[in-house]
């Protein structure tokens, strides 16, 4: 499967070196296809980013039985060097500059770190049209703005179907950000890429030109929201697609998961007034009963009108917590496709 947009823009006939890789959950066996379809002497360079937390993560190993590429989790200050794959270590975001890959611990983005758009922001920034950004299966709406910029400096875009992946709502986002120049299967993923690095980036130029990379600076009007990481002011982002926030201190999400992370919040504060009301009950009623047995009749209607509360409040909230279970656990579609 493979559908094809307008070609990005560039200035210069460079080699498509560098691929910025991002998944998440169903990730990994693309990857491994695509790692064992390069060839010997395949000379571009893979940055790889996986949701994997702070969680140990062997990745790199896996990778390495795959194909013939040194690989392995990137250094902070290692040098960018042909033929190699980099994966972005457990808790660290991945940056790309001239020469080096720079690791930090800079906020997280969409609610995890490493995250995929501070990869594929800063090789739009620093390499252009020298860059193929990738995005597999995985869910949230990671990689899409980040993809978005890659197309603004003239690299090309790629998307797993939606249709193949484990977990869509990853390529169901950038999709929505952006017309990907290749939208594949894994397999077709696999026989494509080997391909994209001895081909010169196209010197068509489109409406794309000239739109610069996102930026801080970018920032439009607050949100009348607060960030769920930290509390912070939240304003919303531009962009054509994919409704997107970053607050002050620096995390970034898309609508569709802060309305996942809404959504967990609401259930998590209904678990909590539940158990707390079943607490409250059980002690009104123990207390009915010390009341009873010390002659306090007063005080048994009093302790029986609290229990009777307890229960009735209860009756209300299960409900809706079995209202919030019923609702999907992946991003919720809240922006339209790009046209």
């Amino acid at each position: 499967m493979k559908t094809s947009g307008d070609k990005p823009p560039t200035t210069r006939n460079s080699p498509h070196d560098i691929l910025v890789i991002g998944g998440s959950s169903g990730a990994l066996d693309p990857m491994i296809r695509l790692v064992s379809a390069l060839p010997e002497g395949y000379r571009g360079s893979l940055f790889i980013v996986s949701h994997i937390g702070a969680n140990p993560s062997q990745l790199p190993e896996l990778l390495s039985q795959a194909g013939w590429l040194r690989t392995a989790h990137a250094r902070h200050g290692e040098p960018v060097e042909p033929g190699r794959i980099y994966v972005a270590p457990p808790d660290r975001h991945m940056i790309l500059t001239d020469r080096q890959v720079l690791l930090n611990t800079l906020p997280r983005e969409h609610f995890t770190r490493p995250a995929i758009d501070p990869l594929f922001r800063s090789a739009a920034r620093t390499y252009g049209p020298r860059v193929v950004g990738i995005v597999l299966s995985g869910s949230g709406g990671d990689g899409a703005l980040g993809l978005r910029d890659i197309q603004r400096a003239g690299g090309v875009t790629v998307v797993q179907a939606p249709t193949d992946a484990e977990a869509p709502e990853m390529p169901e986002a950038a999709l929505r950000a952006v017309r990907a120049d290749h939208v594949v299967d894994a397999a077709a993923l696999a026989a494509l890429v080997p391909h994209l690095d001895a081909r010169p980036a196209s010197p068509q130029v489109t409406a794309e030109a000239g739109v610069p990379v996102s930026s801080d600076e970018d920032m439009m009007s607050p949100a009348a929201m607060t960030c769920p990481e930290c509390g912070g002011a939240v304003r919303e982002t531009p962009g054509v697609g994919l409704l997107s926030y970053q607050c002050h201190t620096g995390h970034r999400f898309t609508a569709d998961e802060l309305l996942v992370h809404q959504r967990d919040d609401v259930e998590r504060a209904i678990m909590v007034a539940i158990r707390v009301l079943q607490e409250r009950s059980a002690l009104c009623r123990r207390m009915s009963v010390d009341a009873q047995h010390a002659g306090r009749h007063q005080g048994v209607a009093y302790w029986h009108r609290l229990t009777r509360e307890a229960e009735d409040q209860l009756g209300v909230l299960r409900p809706l917590l079995q209202q919030t279970h019923g609702e999907p656990t992946g991003v919720l579609k809240a922006s339209e496709p790009v046209k």
